[in-house]
């Protein structure tokens, strides 16, 4: 292909530097109060009375209900909408799911909607959906507060288009790298996916639009996970997946959780009384509902009495079995009315009854615009020898190659799947890749004749000239390599799509682009690599290449947020959640556990039907305890980037460390000893005592902060008691060990300058 030369692009916006970071998150929409009600209620309904708790508002309701009523709230009505020919009731908003109300009770319908990134099947009703960078890239964030706004974005949307319940919140951590739904999942460790999962489900119902938590628990992978049996010792289930899920559930109290797939320990996560009743309700005290996932059900009476709530998408099992099983006391009447009391509450709790979604049109720039200072904040900056980034102004002639980056960015695929605008009539088709149209090529354009014309830079001599900026699809390495040896500079963009229903065979990148990034970077030494990927992937060519940028799915303002990161509008990089080895040969299970040539990619049933599923088993026990960095800890192992890395285009400095009395708190100077304003995540880990049998540092506590050129800020990171301890199987509580714990602090898990040594007593 030869190479063809974008014409000069007129700008309208002036020559002023934008600042170099975002200094606080948009502002999320505030919750809508609930209409007056009267006070003792409306009519002969007191439950409607807001002044009463959500709980006594359940219980009035629930003793006016008949059998039938109590039954039609714990499922759905089948697959509606999701399957050509199945029913759509009246009411029906066209989501994933639809439990009916009780209209003369005052309860409204239950409408459910698949929002992992994004209000999915929005085009199926000719509305739009904002598609939000991915959860993971979210997670680079180390922002809480932006995943608060993260969530607002999707429980605005889900409002305004008639939804009242989310069923995103996807929380599972990264045990495996290739699992083709770690795209909506927030990293690999604990405290940082659950802080971050619970801050994005406290934005969902911030606008009165129940929120959810799932896919609970060890759903680490798609290849057989309807029937899989993922094996885990309860402690290290307890210090590891299952404290994610306490952290957010703790933090958001959301209206559901849904359990997952795939078997646990011998049980089915939806009939598993461990996690649902003995952890989840008992433990931790849970007050809202267990749904299942879309037919994750199997059973009626052994559900039931295990905890499961609500059964997704039909009523097989929920139904007239559970109604007969009621009637024949194998379920007992408490048992239903604790389940429909958990519904109710929920409803209550979250506005969903007092104040109930009226459709209106959603605001596409309000969503872009949050989008995209998400992403800003997200993409983590890999590499960058000798200075290639920030782009400038000396750099006139760019070659663009790959990704589709004349056109936009790619997005995750299943259902999580936001519909693009502008494409495929009734929606997007499962299993084929969908870009948004945010072109990088036409944002990287507008930002190089920005600094050209502005003579920003000092080596561009003054003066205004055109910069020429090429594309090449990436197609032929030969020709890539060919339109890459006739510019300054060489950005390629690669892509990793990843959906539900599959996992990657491998780390590496599809569609022989690694040859791809080889043959440009041969042809050009100053080669910038742009990764939109759904998790690590390795990168046989880091060597040859001087910048690597992890753009993670970008959202829908992705082409305007990697322009201005790789010109340095902004310098907000964010920082791994989740280590990138060099091979799999690193990993605790180098193959994908069941994932054999005859699965293929769609080895959602272990390479069987689904109802002749393939059996097997996942031994998590191989990592225990050490998901993750901890893995690499233990085994010594050097990744290719480790958890918690991120470059910036200025440095900073870590001192005066400080642990507060009874490790309450951990306080540092950090200081920006560069020449431009960024942003700095600070990450702090703690070593817990020899007896503890964790040989390996854990994420304690972390902070974002801006700082200008040569400012310094005290920060103290608030440590929970809860972070210093491990679960005692014996006593089936957590306990603190009395001994020697070392606390370190730095800019990522193999970095940490800062280090002290306390005596902590046991607790």
């Amino acid at each position: 292909m030869s190479m063809r030369w974008l014409a000069k692009i007129s700008l309208a916006i002036g020559c002023g530097l934008a600042g170099m970071g975002w200094a606080g998150a948009p502002a999320a929409q505030s919750p809508a109060k609930p209409a007056p009600a009267q006070a003792g209620g409306k009519g002969n309904m007191p439950w409607m009375n807001p002044a009463l708790d959500p709980d006594t508002r359940a219980d009035l309701m629930i003793r006016q209900m008949t059998l039938d009523e109590k039954i039609q709230l714990v499922h759905g009505i089948g697959w509606g909408p999701l399957q050509a020919g199945a029913y759509v009731p009246p009411g029906d908003n066209g989501g994933a799911g639809f439990v009916a109300g009780i209209p003369r009770l005052g309860l409204p319908n239950l409408n459910l909607a698949d929002s992992a990134v994004g209000v999915r099947m929005a085009a199926w009703d000719s509305r739009y959906a904002t598609l939000l960078p991915s959860v993971l890239g979210m997670a680079s964030s180390w922002d809480p507060k932006l995943a608060f706004v993260y969530g607002a974005v999707i429980g605005r949307e889900l409002r305004a288009q008639g939804f009242n319940m989310s069923i995103g919140g996807g929380v599972d951590l990264i045990r495996e790298p290739r699992n083709g739904r770690n795209f909506e999942y927030a990293g690999e460790d604990p405290v940082l996916a659950g802080t971050m999962v619970g801050k994005l489900a406290m934005g969902v119902q911030s606008n009165h639009v129940m929120g959810d938590i799932k896919h609970y628990v060890l759903n680490d992978q798609e290849t057989g996970r309807n029937t899989y049996n993922a094996v885990l010792s309860r402690r290290a289930m307890q210090e590891t997946d299952l404290l994610a899920f306490q952290i957010a559930i703790r933090m958001a109290q959301p209206a559901g959780v849904m359990c997952s797939y795939n078997r646990v320990n011998g049980d089915f996560a939806c009939e598993n009384h461990y996690t649902l009743t003995d952890v989840l309700k008992q433990q931790w005290g849970f007050k809202g509902f267990v749904l299942s996932d879309w037919e994750a059900t199997h059973s009626t009476v052994k559900a039931a009495l295990a905890g499961l709530d609500m059964e997704q998408p039909g009523d097989q099992y929920f139904g007239a079995p559970l109604k007969q099983a009621v009637q024949d006391g194998q379920v007992p009447q408490a048992r239903l009315n604790d389940m429909v009391h958990r519904i109710v509450r929920s409803m209550i709790a979250n506005g969903v009854v007092d104040d109930p979604p009226l459709r209106s049109v959603v605001n596409p720039f309000q969503g872009r615009n949050d989008a995209q200072k998400i992403e800003e904040s997200s993409m983590v900056l890999l590499k960058n020898q000798d200075g290639i980034l920030p782009l400038n102004a000396g750099d006139r002639t760019i070659a663009v190659i790959g990704g589709k980056a004349d056109f936009g960015v790619v997005s995750g695929g299943g259902s999580a799947q936001v519909d693009a605008p502008g494409g495929r009539p009734g929606g997007s088709e499962w299993g084929v890749p969908v870009y948004f149209p945010s072109s990088p090529l036409r944002y990287i354009a507008q930002q190089a004749e920005r600094q050209a014309n502005c003579g920003v830079d000092a080596f561009a001599g003054g003066g205004v000239h055109k910069v020429k900026i090429s594309f090449d699809a990436g197609t032929s390495p030969a020709k890539a390599a060919q339109a890459a040896a006739q510019a300054n500079v060489a950005v390629v963009f690669v892509t990793q799509w990843m959906s539900e229903g599959m996992d990657r065979p491998s780390l590496s990148l599809p569609d022989n682009q690694d040859a791809l990034v080889e043959a440009v970077a041969k042809a050009n030494p100053n080669t910038v690599v742009v990764l939109e990927t759904g998790g690590p992937v390795t990168m046989p060519w880091r060597d040859q290449v001087k910048g690597i940028v992890e753009a993670w799915y970008p959202g829908i303002g992705g082409g305007q947020a990697i322009a201005a990161a790789l010109y340095g509008k902004v310098n907000a990089w964010g920082k791994l959640p989740v280590t990138f080895p060099a091979g799999e040969a690193q990993l605790p299970h180098p193959q994908v556990s069941g994932l054999t040539a005859g699965a293929g990619n769609n080895g959602m049933n272990g390479g069987g039907h689904r109802k002749k599923a393939k059996n097997f088993t996942v031994d998590y026990n191989v990592e225990g305890m050490a998901v993750g960095y901890k893995w690499f800890q233990v085994k010594q192992e050097t990744p290719l980037y480790p958890f918690g890395f991120g470059l910036s285009y200025t440095r900073f400095a870590y001192s005066a460390l400080d642990v507060a009395p009874n490790a309450q708190s951990v306080s540092f100077v950090v200081k920006n000893t560069g020449a431009r304003g960024g942003d700095e995540i600070a990450e702090v880990y703690a070593t817990l005592p020899a007896g503890s049998g964790e040989p390996f540092r854990r994420l304690v506590g972390f902070a974002r902060v801006s700082l200008k050129p040569g400012a310094g800020q005290r920060l103290t990171v608030p440590i929970r008691p809860l972070y210093l301890k491990i679960f005692s199987t014996e006593k089936n509580d957590w306990e603190r060990l009395p001994g020697t714990y070392t606390f370190e602090v730095g800019g990522s898990s193999a970095e940490l300058p800062l280090r002290t040594e306390v005596q902590l007593a046991a607790q």
